[in-house]
């Protein structure tokens, strides 16, 4: 029977828990209050730190933003379900959700290529990476990367909206755009047509043109000095780990949303894509990159207690 007007989605791939619920929330809760902390304190030093206002370390702020954005339209909601019996979301908050967890997504990638485009500069052509890399284009990247996927997001929402649904089930322990378009009453050729240029769009030309970068800079690398070469290695590595994590992490997603999978892993797959990336990236950059790390540890001994 058709229902246009449905107005609870029902997340359906959460587990029973019994007993272990409570100590999957402290768990998930201890994540979240961990991932906020860590990339808060990312933010914290590279703003109040003169000397890290630079392209490099600015967009690594807006990954440390992004990953913000994207557990506090996850995790609340997560925590809630995990002690709850029923697991219904209501409309206007499910498509809010996808909203905040597609543009962090799609977020992630954009940022990520404008990284791999500083390292192309950086290594391929240093001698005019000032010039190049003004305040002016790291304003422009930072547009591009963050309104882009805000447009392209709105756009497949406001198609997936306007479905009449025929069915209020999700296999998802979050909600998800796909999972909803499944459950249209009519042709959904056009979301689908749509849908699939935009992840194009935002996800496999960012990929072509990392590899591209990387690539080139492997080039010049091979002619290079093996202090080159580290000194290279050392600040493209978070970066090519990152980049790794996070498509590995999509790859999961798109695949989870088109086959049928054992439950379980559909769950940890599911979750993979939006718990791994805001986890990893403090860890590897704030871990890795010298003047960062320097700087994190100096504030840390600065707020110890006098005693």
């Amino acid at each position: 029977m058709e229902n246009s007007t449905m107005f609870y989605f029902n997340l359906t791939m959460f587990v029973p828990l019994g007993s272990y619920g409570y100590a999957a929330f402290v768990l998930c809760f201890l994540l979240f209050a961990f991932i906020i902390s860590a990339n808060l304190v990312i933010i914290v030093v590279i703003s109040r730190e003169r000397t890290l206002h630079q392209p490099m370390y600015i967009f690594i702020a807006f990954l440390s933003f992004n990953s913000l954005f994207g557990s506090t339209g996850f995790f609340p909601r997560f925590l809630m379900d995990l002690l709850s019996e029923t697991h219904l979301i209501s409309r206007p908050a499910c498509f809010t959700q996808i909203y905040v967890i597609y543009s962090y997504a799609s977020n992630e990638m954009t940022i990520l290529s404008v990284m791999a485009y500083d390292r192309y500069v950086a290594v391929c052509d240093p001698l005019h990476y000032h010039n190049r890399m003004t305040a002016e284009t790291v304003r422009r990247l930072a547009a591009y990367a963050l309104i882009c996927p805000a447009f392209f997001v709105a756009t497949c929402l406001y198609l997936s909206i306007r479905l009449p649904l025929c069915g209020n089930n999700l296999l998802k322990v979050y909600c998800a755009n796909w999972n909803i378009v499944k459950l249209s009453c009519v042709s959904t050729f056009v979301n689908n047509i749509i849908g699939l240029s935009l992840t194009t769009v935002i996800t496999f030309l960012p990929l072509i043109y990392v590899l591209y970068t990387y690539f080139q800079i492997v080039l010049v690398c091979r002619k290079s000095s093996s202090e080159f070469k580290s000194k290279v290695f050392q600040t493209c590595l978070p970066h090519i780990i990152s980049f790794v994590s996070y498509f590995i992490a999509i790859f999961c997603d798109i695949v989870l949303s088109r086959v049928k999978l054992n439950r379980f892993l559909a769950v940890v797959l599911s979750l993979e894509f939006v718990m791994i990336p805001p986890l990893f990236n403090p860890l590897v950059y704030g871990l890795h990159l010298p003047d960062i790390r320097r700087h994190i540890f100096r504030m840390l001994h600065f707020a110890k207690p006098f005693s």
